[in-house]
């Protein structure tokens, strides 16, 4: 994705927030805001934003159990089950 068409000054947002919010929503991209001519914020709409959040949070869970593999931290499923079906008496 390119980003050289989605950056806009503060006084853009100012003037055009709820064009701004219309076309977020319509379009799925985010917005880079500059001031004083750095990108200080990106705005994006709030399903394109929960997205990110949920692949965040998958990508946080994948990594740790990568983590346990590399330390050695997993047994394998045929004997965690063998251990859960003794404590069951089964």
């Amino acid at each position: 994705m390119k980003f050289s068409s989605q950056i806009k000054p503060i006084s853009y947002l100012k003037a055009h927030a709820a064009e701004i919010v219309r076309e977020l929503g319509e379009k799925r991209e985010p917005l880079v805001i500059t001031q004083n001519g750095e990108a200080k914020v990106v705005i994006q709409d709030i399903e394109s934003y929960e997205q990110t959040q949920e692949t965040m949070a998958l990508l946080k869970i994948l990594a740790l159990g990568t983590r346990q593999i590399e330390e050695g931290k997993v047994q394998p499923a045929k004997d965690v089950i063998k251990r859960l079906r003794m404590r069951a008496g089964g």
